[in-house]
């Protein structure tokens, strides 16, 4: 049991961090404002888990323009989706073996 908790991810203990994982792997892309309505958090939380998400780089950033206000969106990295695919692996891993 002890090396299934080992291959949990930390930076995916957030429920936050995992929701965001969670919109980005089944979107291309997924912007601010529509995380922090579907996560319910405000712009600063959101903010700070995005940017320890990004020092991993496990999302890129994306800034564009829509007529002249900015839109910043976001999108899973290979690297992000191997790494969240390999942590839901290790939850399943973990659910299983405490089956009976």
């Amino acid at each position: 049991m002890k090396t299934i908790i080992v291959k949990l991810n930390k930076v995916f203990e957030s429920r936050v961090r995992l929701g965001i994982m969670s919109m980005l792997v089944v979107n291309d892309e997924v912007d601010f404002n529509t995380l922090k309505k579907m996560l319910d958090v405000t712009d600063g939380n959101l903010a700070s888990h995005i940017n320890a998400l990004e020092k991993q780089h496990y999302l890129s950033v994306n800034k564009d323009f829509v007529g002249k206000k900015t839109r910043t969106s976001f999108t899973a990295t290979r690297e992000g989706r191997d790494a969240f695919s390999q942590h839901l692996n290790a939850l399943e891993e973990l659910i299983k073996s405490t089956e009976s």
